[in-house]
């Protein structure tokens, strides 16, 4: 077990002990999908190198949360319901399950219950594609819960809402990025109201009233304007910002007040009105690293300046091999860019953008989920849930190739105290030896 945790370079070094061993939201303890770890697994099976399998009531690309000896899932159950789940960590057991909201669709590849949880290690917070937002705390006693769509107006997003609510310095942050005004087939956001405004929440966990809510314009056109990012902290000088990626845009916002520090608007050069973005800003090395939609460049943004930096901030561009779904990873001084439709990954060298090395993972199916770095280890998930190990050093190499056959799986896999955290359609997946 790990006694401290450090937040990367992309954090500068900021203490965060208290999350040693922890996976408090969907990208993390460092926001950027690394943990410290080391002695993780490289190899097993559905039966070898197993601590537990516990079946799960549903499907859905929810990551798991962990914290201590808790683990949060959001899930389906058969008779839709959207649930907040906790389970045991040593022993996989189901502790208590809690219904947050009803009605679950599908729509291609997401559900109702594609947002992960988060947790401060008190209270853990779940939001769903109903709009649905509860606190609980860890003996599942509810604290608040809210319906953003009364308030707001329901998610107007095609694919159905994927972003992920985010903990950071004692607030709670909600991002809608969404279609407006809603078309007719939208079928999930109908509620009488065809206007819609894309915004920012900035919430108060112990009571879930807004601290301030951002309205977020964009000049995107129909789809373009929705995006299943979620929202990252990132330091800029001496001052934590929020980057928010979507409707063709990187913007900062402060925390304070959510104010917009500035924006740059190169991710949709032709202002197509199709094209949404899904994998979510990646901070390092002074940059942030934000994917452009439907195999458009990834752009190394350069942090600072106000207002409209488009024509000033991008640093370098990636075209080979971009990323339309998978959020990069961040490691190790090195970005590794997986190209899930063609089963690429590439490490490229944050400052310049020059390749490194690139090399094709061996498996048929496609990837989904997002890559995990930890161990000096790359773990790269397929939709049939086989995890790719490659090693995060100076060349390409495929540590070991382990087939799980149980698809389709979209869910980024979790790091905690030496052992990993895999969400199949089937089961969840506790790998290592207790």
């Amino acid at each position: 077990m790990i006694k401290g945790l450090l937040f990367t370079a992309a954090f500068c070094c900021v203490s965060v002990a208290a999350w040693a061993g922890n996976w408090p939201q969907w990208r993390g303890p460092n926001f950027n999908g690394t943990a410290e770890e080391t002695g993780l697994p490289t190899t097993w099976s559905q039966t070898e190198n197993v601590a537990w399998k516990t079946p799960l009531p549903g499907q859905s690309g929810s990551t798991p949360i962990i914290w201590g000896k808790s683990i949060f899932l959001n899930s389906p159950d058969e008779q839709k319901n959207l649930n907040l789940i906790c389970l045991d960590r040593s022993s996989g057991k189901i502790r208590w399950q809690k219904t947050v909201g009803y009605g679950d669709k599908s729509k291609g590849n997401n559900n109702m219950a594609s947002p992960s949880a988060v947790t401060d290690g008190k209270s853990v917070f779940t939001l769903f594609g109903t709009s649905d937002l509860a606190a609980f705390d860890f003996e599942g006693n509810e604290l608040w819960r809210r319906n953003l769509g009364k308030e707001y107006g329901k998610f107007a997003v095609m694919w159905i809402y994927g972003s992920s609510p985010i903990l950071f310095q004692g607030r709670l942050y909600v991002q809608v990025l969404q279609r407006n005004p809603v078309p007719p087939d939208y079928t999930n956001a109908n509620d009488g109201k065809e206007a819609r405004e894309s915004y920012i929440l900035c919430i108060d966990p112990a009571t879930g009233k807004d601290i301030w809510r951002h309205i977020r314009p964009s000049d995107a056109l129909k789809e373009s304007q929705e995006a299943y990012t979620t929202p990252i902290p990132f330091k800029q000088g001496d001052t934590w910002n929020l980057a928010v990626l979507g409707g063709n845009c990187l913007t900062a916002h402060s925390l304070t007040d959510g104010k917009e520090l500035w924006r740059s608007c190169v991710f949709n050069s032709r202002n197509d009105p199709w094209f949404r973005i899904v994998p979510s800003p990646v901070p390092g090395d002074g940059m942030i690293f934000a994917s452009a939609p439907k195999r458009e460049p990834l752009f190394a943004i350069k942090t600072g300046g106000s207002g409209d930096v488009t024509a000033s901030a991008v640093a370098w561009s990636f075209k080979e091999n971009p990323t339309d779904w998978s959020t990069p990873l961040y490691y190790k001084n090195k970005l590794f860019v997986l190209d899930g439709d063609k089963k690429v990954l590439t490490c490229l060298d944050p400052k310049t953008g020059e390749k490194k090395w690139q090399g094709n993972l061996g498996v048929r199916e496609i990837l989904w989920a997002s890559p995990t770095g930890a161990d000096n280890k790359i773990y790269c998930v397929s939709e049939n849930g086989t995890v790719v190990v490659v090693d995060a050093g100076d060349e390409f190499k495929i540590l070991a190739t382990n087939k799980m056959d149980e698809g389709p799986v979209r869910s980024t896999l979790a790091v905690s105290d030496g052992q990993l955290f895999l969400r199949t359609t089937q089961n969840l997946y506790c790998i290592g030896h207790p």
